[in-house]
């Protein structure tokens, strides 16, 4: 969700925020305007903002948590108010540092050109664990790492690449792996040996980007 405030913060023109799975409430200071209603209603609520920017989910029973709105809905709105974009959080790793999606994950709308995968440089050389990575399981069977050993850059790209890993919604849309929390030199350093690898494993990938997110001047490291 950081990297697409991001994204909405820095879009020269109408664009919107939103969520097909469970995401945190939006910072006021988004500097958007907002609509949270029940999906049948957020249509006509969104079309009540005056904005060029703006953020939209559904309620949730969840403290501190909004609900997802259904893909159908968010390209009727999407065509309706003409944005320019929509940034769409479509899956989430329950703040671990590292997953592997469920077959049905992520929850895309059927019109999504991008996906822009996103996992932390915080994963590499700590132990496969709960602390650290979400459905375990999985990420054992798309690596070959068992529970318990050291994430290395290569696991790290072999999550990125798999076409059962976060390429596996990829189908002809753009595919854009960012590596978040690239805070210092030495997780620059690791996360550049992921990205160098996942770039030679899948030659179609057009760039890995890493970033730092807590720096909001300038998020990009490379």
């Amino acid at each position: 969700k950081t990297v697409l405030q991001h994204l909405l913060a820095r879009h020269p023109g109408r664009a919107a925020l939103t969520a097909t799975v469970f995401t945190t409430h939006f910072p006021e200071d988004l500097g958007c305007e907002f609509a949270i209603d029940a999906a049948e209603r957020l249509p006509a609520g969104v079309a009540t903002l005056d904005a060029a920017k703006v953020a939209y989910a559904c309620p949730s029973d969840k403290p501190g948590r909004y609900a997802g709105v259904p893909p159908a809905v968010i390209e009727r709105i999407h065509r309706e108010r003409g944005f320019d974009a929509t940034y769409v959080k479509a899956d989430g790793a329950r703040m671990r540092w590292i997953k592997a999606p469920e077959d049905d994950e992520p929850m895309l709308p059927d019109a999504c050109t991008t996906i822009i995968a996103v996992v932390s440089a915080r994963a590499i050389g700590e132990p496969l664990d709960s602390r650290v990575a979400h459905r375990i399981d999985r990420i054992s069977a798309l690596t070959g790492l068992a529970e318990g050993r050291r994430i290395e850059p290569m696991h790290v790209a072999r999550i990125i690449v798999h076409p059962d890993g976060l390429a596996r919604a990829r189908d002809g849309r753009r595919f854009v792996p960012l590596i978040n929390m690239v805070d210092d030199d030495a997780r620059a350093a690791l996360a550049r040996e992921v990205a160098e690898i996942a770039l030679d494993l899948e030659p179609s990938l057009e760039r890995v980007v890493l970033a730092s997110l807590k720096d909001r001047g300038n998020p990009l490291v490379t």
